[in-house]
């Protein structure tokens, strides 16, 4: 007899939790026609949900569950649909959340860079804690995300399953157009991209940054490495005016990026673009000299993968997840240092043997991780949770390994 299972699929429109339903759903639809899936959504973002089997179906929900009472009417409003196995893609459990359900952990950075003592603090380690410690399984997209769930949320690790994120196809299943410096030429594009980078008026070589713009993610000191860079370079035949492109939030939500922009003297070597479409993001992939991502906390870190996947070498951080995501495919900083970003930065901008070994590298290191293989596992994950739940008790404490 199928199973139902509900996954609330609300924030398919977000930058990294969408990126992980959108690829999760097509995965899980690819794989299964047997049992019946309900996806909870907004309003919005119907296009997400077209062409799927008959066995998904999709339910509206319009109300915020940003309240205690939401929580509850939302958890109520989940129950209505009897399923077997209920799926939340962020680790903020709403209040009586029905049971059995699973809890996809991206990572707990609030819960470490805000962990500084106070009651409200105190309350938000105490609310993720009793959400995840309650769940039937706690996916955990990294060893690194695992670790921290032991170690700072005190998840049991019995609890907890990893299960790795990959980058989205429209990077991985094109094959990326040749990017190359050729001596005093700098670089040279193909067609189609050269028609984007004209609209937004490209045509120097550039660092790119993608992501968010939190203070987690070191942009102040990626600044200043620029800054660096950009100076020794300055009679450089290919890099005498380098560019930061700063693909994310809006800058007028973070005046520290802003000061850091002043204070190193490149205002107009800088530029802010917001987020763009995920065809546009990835033209800037291919068409940067380096991708440059020294985040202080990743969870897993979806963007230098894009990044290699587009061919384009990389330059990340030592900490957290990334050095397990990356491997050897990546020059490897100190996200502390601003010297050590400027020295990675130039070391791949000038080196053309290490270019050549970090691009090829980046492909070989994306095997390592797909869609289809995380699908599987958290579809073997639904029907463990389902059998406990039609066997017995799903709280008895039978633990997921």
């Amino acid at each position: 007899m199928p199973f139902r299972i509900v996954i609330d699929a609300r924030k398919i429109g977000d930058f990294g939790t969408g990126t992980y339903l959108r690829n999760l759903i097509r995965g899980l639809a690819k794989l299964d026609r047997d049992n019946t899936y309900i996806l909870v959504r907004t309003p919005g973002d119907v296009h997400e949900f077209e062409d799927l089997p008959k066995n998904f179906e999709t339910v509206t929900y319009e109300k915020s569950d940003n309240t205690l009472l939401a929580q509850i009417r939302f958890s109520l409003f989940l129950k209505r649909h009897a399923a077997e196995v209920y799926h939340l893609p962020v680790h903020l459990v709403p209040m009586s959340m029905p049971n059995p359900y699973i809890v996809t952990v991206h990572d707990v950075g609030n819960l470490i860079f805000q962990n500084r003592g106070g009651l409200r603090n105190d309350f938000s380690l105490y609310r993720a804690r009793r959400g995840l410690l309650r769940a039937a399984c706690v996916i955990a997209v990294s060893a690194a995300t695992r670790r921290d769930l032991e170690n700072v949320v005190r998840v049991p690790g019995e609890r907890i399953r990893t299960i790795y994120n990959a980058p989205d196809p429209a990077f991985t299943e094109r094959a990326a157009p040749a990017v190359a410096c050729v001596g005093e030429e700098g670089f040279s594009y193909a067609p189609d991209m050269q028609r984007i980078l004209d609209r937004y008026q490209i045509s120097y070589p550039f660092l790119l940054y993608a992501g968010r713009i939190n203070p987690r993610k070191n942009i102040p000191r990626l600044v200043e490495a620029f800054a660096v860079v950009r100076g020794e370079l300055q009679s450089d035949p290919v890099y005498k005016d380098l560019r930061l492109i700063i693909i994310g939030d809006e800058i007028s939500k973070y005046p520290r990026v802003r000061h850091a922009v002043i204070q190193s003297r490149v205002e107009h070597s800088v530029r802010f673009l917001g987020f763009v479409p995920i065809e546009t993001l990835r033209v800037f992939y291919q068409a940067a000299a380096a991708f440059v991502f020294p985040s202080l906390y990743e969870g897993f870190g979806l963007p230098p993968l894009e990044a290699m996947a587009c061919g384009t070498p990389v330059v990340t951080s030592n900490v957290s997840s990334l050095p397990e995501v990356v491997g050897d495919a990546a020059a490897i900083v100190n996200p502390e240092n601003v010297f050590d970003i400027a020295r990675a930065i130039r070391e791949v901008l000038l080196d053309q043997s290490l270019r050549a070994r970090l691009i090829q590298r980046g492909f070989e290191q994306l095997k390592q991780f797909s869609w289809e293989h995380a699908a599987s596992q958290v579809l073997a994950t639904y029907l463990e949770v389902a059998h406990s739940r039609r066997g017995g008790d799903p709280r008895s404490g039978t633990a997921l390994v």
